[in-house]
């Protein structure tokens, strides 16, 4: 019954939260938005400090379909042979036309990947004067594991949760007419089960390019 009622909650929590988000931006239909200027990511430094670029990724046109991100970039870093990582950002100008992110905890799994970690971890960065939340998702795909750390991004909130994300999709929508995001993704290989030295990789990449990833997003 405890179970039950929990889902009950849930549900109603989700269902309130979709309703507040569709009513804020049908609010927003009724006046222009306004589309902040943001860099280009095809500007972003191939050289963080000790972590450089190996190979620039390509997205085929039926994947940038789906994603329908206003722009983005996929490539691998490496700061030593047993330090790689893969950045994936996508940044999203406007969510009102249904331009919205796509969770890993859903794609993943539809690309064959199974999950057995899902949980957070703090991560201090330069700039900042509390460590920020981000989703940690272990991953594996027949001997294939990865750990997968990623967050949403608007201005200079940094948010692990999709529900909380939608949450401040609606704020923004009211109070400052203006929808953009980004979502931030480190993919790293975990080798010979070492799950700890995966996330402190990722750790150390994030903590390399943050700062300057915040400089392409709006204001």
């Amino acid at each position: 019954m405890a179970q039950l009622s929990f889902l009950k909650g849930r549900a109603a929590m989700i269902l309130s939260l979709c309703l507040i988000v569709q009513g804020s931006l049908f609010y927003g239909f009724s006046r222009s938005e306004t589309l902040p200027s943001y860099r280009p990511l095809d500007g972003f430094p191939k050289q963080l400090g000790e972590w450089r670029m190996i190979q620039q990724g390509v997205m085929e046109q039926e994947v940038k379909d789906v994603l329908r991100a206003d722009d983005y970039i996929t490539r691998e870093y490496a700061a030593s042979p047993e330090k790689v990582a893969n950045l994936f950002v996508a940044f999203f100008k406007s969510q009102r036309a249904g331009q919205t992110p796509h969770s890993p905890k859903n794609c993943l799994p539809g690309s064959g990947w199974v999950w057995t970690i899902a949980d957070t971890i703090p991560v201090t960065v330069p700039g900042r004067a509390a460590p920020m939340e981000i989703n940690r998702y272990l991953v594996s795909k027949g001997e294939s594991r990865s750990m997968v750390l990623y967050w949403y991004q608007s201005r200079d909130r940094v948010v692990a949760s999709e529900y909380k994300a939608a949450a401040f999709v609606a704020w923004d929508a009211i109070r400052y007419n203006r929808t953009d995001t980004a979502l931030v993704r480190v993919v790293v290989p975990v080798v010979e089960g070492h799950d700890d030295v995966a996330t402190q990789t990722g750790v150390e990449f994030i903590q390399a390019f943050f700062a300057t990833l915040r400089q392409f997003f709006p204001a």
